[in-house]
């Protein structure tokens, strides 16, 4: 996987606007990220935003813990950022899988070890969620980006899409379900995920 070179001046801004977000002040149970170079706050997420991580989360550590998974040394992560400089983001994502020897590097690395990042929409952060992020993480090379979109803008309704196959900052691959449907996540997780408990 390869990373884009960084301009010299977009590296001391990107530096810069790393050390602010350091240094803010975030108020309890809001955190910060930087979206394209814009510093954003998000706010608590609603019971039934937490209600889908809380399930995915489920199902994805039922999957490490079970004996033969292929994924037995990954950790889900909630509060982990993934730091992608050459798109100016730094996200905190609704779910990180990623190895667990991976957790002793520098944070810039977390990114190109990354397997999976799980995002569920809100009204305040779905546009982020379906443009900035997902660019951000297919200009990464994360393998796999899990939007959980409840309220998907073509349909109206819930739906769950897979993004894979990252190559040149976009995703080749999507497989999209309504909400009540099963995805499938492939290797390595080969994990069938149910959206039937899925919140609107």
């Amino acid at each position: 996987m390869s990373i884009a070179a960084v301009e010299p001046e977009a590296l001391l801004s990107w530096q810069f606007m790393l050390r602010t977000w350091e240094e803010l002040d975030v108020p309890e149970g809001c955190r910060a990220e930087i979206i394209e170079g814009a510093l954003v706050l998000v706010t608590p997420p609603k019971p039934e935003h937490s209600q889908i991580v809380w399930q995915v989360g489920k199902a994805l550590t039922r999957e490490i813990l079970r004996d033969g998974s292929s994924i037995a040394e990954a950790e889900v992560h909630q509060t982990v950022d993934v730091r992608v400089p050459f798109r100016s983001g730094l996200y905190i994502p609704d779910l990180l899988v990623i190895p667990h020897s991976v957790m002793e590097y520098d944070p810039e690395n977390l990114v190109s070890d990354a397997l999976l990042v799980v995002e569920v929409t809100s009204r305040s952060t779905a546009d982020r969620d379906r443009k900035p992020k997902l660019w951000g993480c297919a200009h990464a090379g994360i393998p796999l980006y899990l939007l959980v979109d409840r309220w998907d803008p073509e349909t109206d309704r819930g739906e769950v899409t897979l993004f894979s196959g990252p190559e040149n900052g976009v995703y080749t691959g999507a497989t999209k379900v309504p909400f009540g449907k099963e995805i499938h996540l492939p290797a390595p997780f080969d994990l069938t995920l149910d959206t039937g408990g899925f919140p609107a």
